[in-house]
């Protein structure tokens, strides 16, 4: 129903704050675009039109105090991941984090023998959402958005 046509009839909306600030933050998630090796291309192709992640209020950020989540696709370094940690803490809370890929995951391909990566972004900053594969595909990236908006929707003013 159109918000006229419920004003015309007199009719009352009625719900928990609760649900309405988590509607507006789970229908407007704007991501960093923090794209460090691969899998960075397959998160630009997840925005692209091809899959227009644009249709579930996503829209990427350059900066970290207009975002609200931040994707880290690719491998971490620990020169890199001093920076990562930084961007983090100036994003505004809520904030939230999407791991993309095995690199980022656990280290990828390079955690035996790759002295300068590490063993996962999970050490630097708290993950809520893990995307697996190498590279993952786009639609897995569309997947960890819904599996972040269930947690969205599921949070409480009350815990914050």
């Amino acid at each position: 129903m159109s918000i006229d046509k419920l004003s015309e009839s007199g009719g009352v909306m009625v719900t928990r704050l609760d649900e309405l600030l988590n509607w507006a933050r789970m229908s407007s998630l704007w991501p960093m675009s923090f794209g460090i090796a691969c899998c960075a291309i397959e998160m630009m192709g997840s925005m692209a039109s091809t899959y227009d992640l644009d249709r579930f209020g996503v829209f990427p950020r350059p900066s970290p105090r207009q975002s609200d989540v931040i994707i880290i696709a690719g491998t971490v370094t620990f020169k890199m991941a001093e920076r990562i940690k930084r961007l983090y803490e100036q994003m505004p809370e809520p904030r939230y984090v999407i791991s993309m890929g095995s690199c980022s995951n656990c280290g990828g391909p390079y955690w035996e023998h790759g002295y300068h990566v590490v063993k996962g972004v999970d050490r630097v900053i708290p993950v809520d959402v893990y995307v697996q594969g190498c590279p993952p595909r786009p639609e897995a990236l569309i997947g960890a958005i819904l599996e972040l908006q269930k947690k969205i929707a599921g949070e409480s003013l009350i815990n914050s």
